[in-house]
């Protein structure tokens, strides 16, 4: 049997120092991964073992596939259907997302960040099961997911169409 992992108030310290320096980092406005909650946090483990993992929405998954596709653009109405289910998965695009000017910490990310430091080899542990994987192809799914936002709406633009299947602020609307 293993010992317990203890850190000392020194290293309960500096690892609050460093995730509240990263959630500075992370931009306030137009999130495109989700802001964990409480169930979040709590799932930790269960995502770092693998055995809750996140499934990719459909919609990012045709993104990853083919970002650029050309099929239903033939309208300006397409173009809309299609941006606004990406933005029911990907939030406030950059075009609408408006910053309160107040910088704040995420309380998930930190929650997460704390919960996942009490696994020891957390990192070798989430490659081992496939985790690191699994959260590796989420995050491809949401970038696929914002260029697929982009290249639609650089179509509609091209198209003439009017927002939301141009971005708010490209010239007239």
């Amino acid at each position: 049997m293993t010992a317990p992992v203890m850190f000392s108030s020194r290293a309960a310290s500096q690892l609050a120092v460093f995730a509240a320096a990263a959630m500075l980092a992370a931009p306030t406005t137009a999130q495109v991964m989700p802001e964990p909650d409480a169930t979040e946090v709590a799932k930790t483990p269960l995502r770092d073992l693998n055995i809750d993992s996140k499934d990719i929405p459909e919609v990012l998954q045709l993104a990853v596939r083919d970002p650029y596709a050309m099929a239903a653009l033939g309208t300006c109405d397409g173009i809309v259907t299609e941006v606004a289910s990406l933005d029911r998965v990907l939030g406030a695009d950059y075009d609408i997302a408006e910053e309160d000017g107040e910088k704040r910490l995420s309380q998930g990310r930190i929650g997460q960040s704390v919960v996942g430091s009490l696994i020891p080899f957390r990192g070798i542990v989430r490659e081992a099961t496939g985790a690191a994987e699994n959260d590796r192809a989420l995050r491809a799914a949401y970038t696929a997911g914002v260029a697929r936002r982009a290249f639609l709406k650089g179509v509609g633009t091209g198209k003439g169409c009017a927002y939301p299947a141009r971005p708010k602020t490209a010239g007239p609307k």
